[in-house]
């Protein structure tokens, strides 16, 4: 069974009158996780569009760049955005539910995390017209504060993806600019090793969003040559 044939499952739920805060709780353990994944993106997409009052064109394709709908299950994507929009539950009740599956397997949020995973999504879609809105900005900061995303790989991953400024290349690898060239070459190869498409896809991101790793290894791998060039002058 397809991941959009097991998500068209879960809306048969929702149709029944079960909640997505209920659905969630069905979907912990693998494969279902995936659905989980998917379910997740698309309702906490939603609630952020709610948050800066607008779903822009740009936001529909780079949601569709993460995740290849098939054009039949199109509909129950788009049945998920606009059941989470219109819940009238705050996405903070949604982020809580889905840091609670996450972290049923007790495994820290760090470079290596399917919290991590999802939020890499959400700045996908939050960023993907070129405009950063200060309201997807709290949205997003609030979102990491319930997943218990730290503070620096937040900082990295806003680094990677907000076009405010030239992104430091020493806080996309969350490091210090004082820190040995060994530290940073460490924290260069877990990155790149978080990113490989096998480890995702072991740690629940479905099959259909591991695009996601493009773009986040594009990054790491600049800022370490950046740094490298650094160091050899």
């Amino acid at each position: 069974m397809s991941l959009w044939s097991r998500i068209a499952d879960a809306i048969a739920a929702l149709r029944q009158g079960e909640g997505l805060t209920a659905v969630f709780d069905r979907l912990r353990t693998p494969p279902e996780r995936t659905v989980a994944f998917t379910i997740a993106v698309i309702a906490l997409s939603a609630k952020m569009a709610k948050a800066d009052g607008l779903v822009t064109r740009d936001e529909v394709t780079a949601f569709r760049e993460v995740f290849h709908i098939p054009p039949a299950e199109e509909k129950s994507a788009a049945r998920v955005f606009n059941m989470a929009r219109e819940d009238i539950a705050g996405f903070e009740d949604y982020a809580q539910r889905i840091a609670g599956m996450f972290r049923a397997d007790g495994k820290p949020c760090g470079v290596d995390s399917v919290l991590c995973d999802l939020m890499e999504g959400l700045f996908h879609i939050a960023t993907a017209d070129g405009d950063y809105h200060p309201a997807e900005d709290a949205f997003l900061t609030r979102v990491a504060e319930i997943f218990g995303i730290p503070d620096t790989a937040f900082k990295r991953m806003r680094a990677r993806y907000v076009p405010d400024a030239e992104p430091d290349p020493y806080t996309v690898l969350g490091v210090a600019p004082d820190a040995h060239m060994d530290q940073i070459r460490a924290a260069w190869r877990a990155e790149v090793r978080a990113t490989h498409p096998d480890r995702m896809l072991a740690r629940g991101v479905p099959e259909e969003a591991v695009k996601l790793a493009e773009r986040r290894l594009v990054a790491v791998n600049r800022a370490w040559e950046e740094i490298a060039a650094r160091h050899a002058l």
